[in-house]
């Protein structure tokens, strides 16, 4: 559990963050297009002392902070800036000015609490080694952490462990799920081609190699999969 003094630390700057969130989700940008989401970061990590830099995979922005205690050890903590293709049809006041474009994956959140953290070890610094605050572009399907990680990441910031999460609407405030091993899900695309030849229905059909049966068995089959192995998948 967070201690009620960090609480009430933090809560003296909610406010700021609040109106942070909300104007990053009203100005979304997708993938690599971070330019004015990052500037924001840059400017925050700036403004509270912290040592910044930017353009790292394009748009990409990295703050690293000492501790006032020794220590040699780093960590990082990582969060996500683009937003999603898609059009947003709340009636916020902070709903997304760009057609087309929102925040509806949390990315606008988690850059604010990431922020929100900075801020804090800024404040107080009573402790040791480096934290690295990574703020990623490009999560949403064009591979951002692998850009950083190719220009050089972990050279430029050497690290021990990463540290991230992502948003759950529904856990009550305040807490955390954890588990070991992979959490939450990923997408990947793979493609099954079916070839037959084509009959007439009315005089040929039997001479056909129709794929259509065969495709839709697979179907079938692919859907027991992960009721049928659960966790072995």
């Amino acid at each position: 559990m967070i201690s009620n003094s960090i609480l009430s630390a933090i809560k003296a700057f909610e406010d700021e963050l609040i109106a942070i969130r909300r104007d990053i989700h009203a100005h979304p940008e997708i993938a690599f297009e971070e330019v004015r989401t990052a500037a924001l970061v840059a400017g925050k990590l700036r403004d509270w002392g912290i040592e910044t830099h930017e353009g790292i995979a394009g748009t990409g922005v990295v703050g690293s902070l000492k501790g006032n205690r020794p220590g040699q050890r780093a960590i990082a903590l990582r969060a996500d800036m683009d937003a999603l293709r898609i059009e947003e049809e709340s009636e916020f006041a902070h709903r997304s000015t760009f057609p087309g474009k929102m925040h509806a994956c949390g990315h606008d959140g988690h850059t604010a609490m990431l922020l929100g953290a900075a801020r804090y070890l800024a404040e107080h610094r009573d402790f040791g080694g480096t934290v690295h605050f990574i703020f990623q572009p490009a999560e949403e399907g064009l591979g951002g952490a692998r850009v950083m990680l190719e220009e050089g990441l972990f050279e430029r910031f050497p690290t021990d462990a990463v540290y991230g999460m992502h948003n759950q609407p529904g856990l009550p405030a305040g807490e955390f799920g954890i588990r070991q091993g992979p959490a939450l899900a990923a997408s990947d695309t793979w493609i099954v081609t079916f070839r037959g030849t084509g009959g007439h229905g009315g005089s040929g059909a039997h001479t056909a190699t129709d794929p259509t049966i065969p495709l839709a068995n697979f179907i079938l089959g692919v859907q027991t999969i992960v009721a049928r192995n659960g966790e072995r998948v």
